[in-house]
């Protein structure tokens, strides 16, 4: 059983002219104690927009990065945005929302559309409260989310989608649940929801209804800023509305897998029960490669080491086992190959070899705990590693875990 709750990220975005950059701005940062999510709306639209959204965000994750709270760095970003609100300076209107491993949600809305939770069974505009801050009023939602459940971010240019074409044709915050509602009710797959709401958006903007849902709207109650209003503090729309950029991010939980992996002795050979009882404790598949590694998990175990007799594979080095442990692989050569691989589409692999296994439990992995023994393999000075391009541990497990981060997995390299 698996005690981590992965957050998967879906987006739909689209810039307010074609060719022309997003002027919002979406990011997601991982660690430990959850996933981060930020939808930033840069003033206007195009570059200038894009730089102001930029900004916002790399100010928020430069501060998170510095294990800064996430409450202060909120604070800090829309105090400085408020005092920016002129058309000239780098305004930007945002929400960030970080979903804890387990479960747990805050979300804070500074001049943004209200958080949606969403579920298998509806859609929901999360109760919130105002966060007070100097000449503003920002807005802070939490909730509990289990496994099929999500949150939805949004730049104004979901909500607004239709403005400009008479009364009620703003989509508004509810509109966009009840849209959600309606779909769910015919079975709408949840990781399809940015797509569907961003080409209704789109729709909406060419003057083009299907539903009208527009109601009073429980977020203008609290805000100081209505819809109207905002567009003439900020400037973020001319006099009449013709589109604007269009984003949406639905963070959704779901049972997380994690993968262990154990490669190298460590430096101290006095460390070594200590680090291999640990990596055997933590929960999810485990994963040895290297030889020596492997000999002293079967000490450990009292276990027999037994080597693959008839490989299949002509490139890939014989797999091992040992009972307990769901893959036993060599280690420089079988790590090197599957960094070759990793770009490489699943479909295409071919051969079973503990190459081809090691990367499809990859594939599989939400979490990698990666913990790299650093005693010196003597047999990776043999000119011949070089020669093929084979590098040491110590050079190959952090592009490795980089590799890995790309993809979206949360990756903890510790090293012995």
């Amino acid at each position: 059983m698996s005690d981590y709750t992965h957050v998967d990220i879906y987006t739909a975005q689209s810039s307010k002219k074609t060719g022309m950059p997003c002027g919002d701005m979406l990011a997601t940062l991982r660690t430990n104690t959850g996933t981060t999510i930020i939808c930033a709306d840069g003033i206007g639209s195009g570059i200038r927009a894009h730089i102001a959204a930029q900004m916002c965000v790399a100010r928020l994750t430069e501060s998170l990065q510095q294990e800064i709270s996430l409450r202060t760095a909120f604070q800090s970003v829309a105090t400085t945005m408020q005092t920016y609100r002129d058309p000239k300076k780098p305004f930007a209107a945002f929400s960030i929302a970080r979903i804890r491993s387990d479960g747990y949600a805050t979300i804070f809305s500074y001049d943004s559309p209200l958080p949606i939770m969403v579920s298998r069974h509806r859609a929901t505009i999360l109760a919130n409260r105002p966060f007070q801050l100097p000449g503003c009023l920002a807005m802070e939602s939490n909730c509990q989310l289990d496994t099929g459940e999500g949150i939805l971010l949004m730049s104004d240019g979901i909500t607004q989608a239709g403005l400009g074409y008479g009364a009620n044709t703003e989509w508004t915050s509810e509109g966009v649940v009840s849209f959600i509602n309606n779909r769910i009710s015919s079975r709408l797959k949840l990781s399809l929801a940015p797509e569907m709401l961003h080409k209704e958006a789109l729709a909406r903007w060419k003057g083009e209804f299907q539903e009208n849902t527009r109601q009073a709207s429980p977020e203008r109650a609290f805000s100081p800023y209505s819809p109207d209003t905002r567009h003439q503090a900020t400037a973020k729309h001319p006099a009449k509305v013709t589109g604007d950029d269009c984003s949406v991010v639905l963070a959704l939980c779901r049972t997380g897998q994690t993968v262990n992996i154990l490669t190298g002795p460590p430096l101290d050979k006095e460390q070594d029960t200590a680090v291999i009882k640990r990596f055997l404790q933590l929960p999810g598949l485990k994963i040895v490669c290297g030889g020596t590694t492997a000999k002293l998990v079967a000490k450990y175990l009292n276990v027999p080491l037994e080597m693959e007799s008839e490989p299949i594979s002509t490139i890939a080095p014989p797999r091992y086992g040992i009972k307990g442990i769901n893959l036993v692989t060599e280690g420089a050569v079988t790590l090197n190959q599957v960094y070759n691989i990793l770009d490489e589409d699943i479909a295409n692999l071919q051969d079973d070899s503990g190459v081809t296994e090691l990367r499809l439990l990859l594939g599989v992995a939400d979490k990698l705990n990666i913990i790299v023994g650093m005693t010196d393999n003597t047999a990776n000075d043999d000119i011949s590693f070089r020669q093929r391009g084979v590098l040491s541990r110590r050079m190959l497990m952090p592009l490795f875990a980089d590799k890995l981060r790309q993809e979206g997995k949360l990756v903890n390299v510790e090293y012995v």
